[in-house]
């Protein structure tokens, strides 16, 4: 089906054409939306780092269209509130490239993930191109695939099949595991302690919620104390009140 191109301008005086829409691109979306979202809470306490996806890493300030859109990328040792003040990710601005670049794989973007975007982060001298496949490898070959800068040229990481199956490779650049299992999917882990991110954010999440009902039940505990001792001190001065007003009564 013929799709329409638009021409959008962006600042600064850069013009570029939208790209045409991925067609397969829901098959993505839900492992992708998990990964992203546990990088995005394992790195929460860094202000330094910045997460992006869904948008464009712009290389040219000359030309708009010397751009490249990775489904996730990861910047570290920058100032976000100015990257977030962009409409896109301007390297020229921000001073540096992304130090990691993520794709997803869908059939209609398994190649360009292989080919030219490969050549481009390369080239780009992104650190860590790391390479997911949804569908177990039928795509890329392997579930998990990385590749590291050595020299300029990217060199692959080690990938390891575990007794129970699953898929890892250790990422040098977030100082992460991949894992990568049938049953469950994508996942992270801590390196120390080979914990799941997934897990680790679950229990934290449920940890707060608890917290709260916790902080919810001692200032629900402390309004009752307080309108106790504040009715005792009601009764008291009641009391006082009719007792002075016995003692002023003729012939007591």
């Amino acid at each position: 089906m013929a799709t329409t191109q638009t021409l959008v301008r962006t600042l600064p005086d850069i013009f570029y054409e939208d790209p045409e829409p991925v067609e397969d691109g829901m098959q993505q979306a839900k492992p992708l939306i998990r990964v992203a979202y546990l990088l995005y809470e394992y790195f929460a306490d860094r202000p330094d780092v910045y997460i992006g996806g869904g948008g464009f890493v712009m290389y040219n300030e000359e030309d708009g269209n010397e751009r490249i859109a990775p489904d996730c990328y990861i910047a570290f040792d920058v100032d976000v509130a100015h990257i977030e003040e962009m409409a896109n990710f301007w390297v020229w601005r921000v001073g540096k490239t992304p130090d990691f670049a993520l794709e997803m794989a869908s059939p209609s973007t398994a190649a360009n993930d292989l080919g030219r975007k490969r050549d481009l982060y390369e080239s780009l001298e992104i650190a860590e191109y790391r390479r997911l496949d949804p569908t177990g490898g039928d795509l890329y070959g392997r579930p998990i695939v990385g590749e590291r800068l050595v020299n300029g040229v990217y060199e692959s990481y080690e990938v390891h099949t575990e007794a129970d199956g699953s898929v890892t490779s250790y990422s040098e650049v977030l100082d992460l595991i991949f894992r990568w299992d049938a049953a469950g999917g994508f996942d992270l882990l801590d390196r120390e302690t080979k914990r799941s991110i997934y897990q680790i954010v679950t229990e934290r999440a449920a940890r707060l919620v608890a917290e709260a009902r916790a902080d919810t039940t001692e200032a629900r505990a402390d309004e009752e104390r307080e309108a106790h001792l504040a009715e005792q001190a009601r009764e008291r001065a009641l009391r006082d009140e009719l007792e002075r007003l016995r003692h002023q009564q003729p012939g007591q």
